[in-house]
């Protein structure tokens, strides 16, 4: 599991040897920065419409989609050398819940996270930007096998974030 994807990584920096050689995203390090982002929101609207959720881009930039009702903002990060995830520019905008989707070289990792935990551990509290007391953007860092313990009740697994979208039933929007 996420342990494997650490000390893949933690291989790569001691012997030089890139674990993203063969694998099925290795792509996804290839283009800029600023597509990457859009191709995590293109991998979880795909990902939620195989497994029968409802999908739709949201008509606000304050969410990326809407699914079964919920404002989901995406956030997408690669596993970095050091063998963490980095969800970066998280801010305090309108949406329910912030899907983080963690791409290792042969697993993906993703949480559900709902906005006022965010609120409670990330916003305002991990400034990306402006230091720890930074409030405009945040970033939830951390090991790729050791996330925060308050995340553990919101996924890990993309089979436990499909759970927790349908046990939340129909959302307002």
């Amino acid at each position: 599991m996420a342990a494997s994807a650490a000390s893949l990584a933690l291989n790569y920096v001691a012997a030089d040897d890139d674990p993203w050689l063969g694998s099925p995203f290795e792509w996804i390090l290839r283009v800029p920065s600023r597509t990457k982002g859009a191709i995590g929101e293109l991998l979880v609207q795909e990902w939620a419409i195989a497994r029968g959720l409802d999908v739709r881009r949201s008509p606000s930039s304050n969410a990326d989609r809407i699914i079964n009702g919920h404002r989901i903002e995406v956030k997408m990060s690669t596993l970095w050398r050091s063998g963490g995830f980095k969800f970066q520019q998280i801010r305090d905008q309108d949406y329910d819940h912030c899907l983080c989707l963690g791409i290792s070289p042969f697993e993906v990792n993703a949480w559900l996270l709902p906005k006022d935990l965010l609120l409670e551990y990330v916003i305002g509290h991990m400034g990306q930007h402006t230091g720890a007391s930074g409030s405009d953007t945040a970033w939830l860092g951390f090991q790729a096998d050791d996330p925060y313990p308050w995340m553990a009740p919101y996924g890990d697994r993309l089979s436990t974030v499909a759970q927790l979208l349908t046990d939340a039933g129909d959302g307002r929007f």
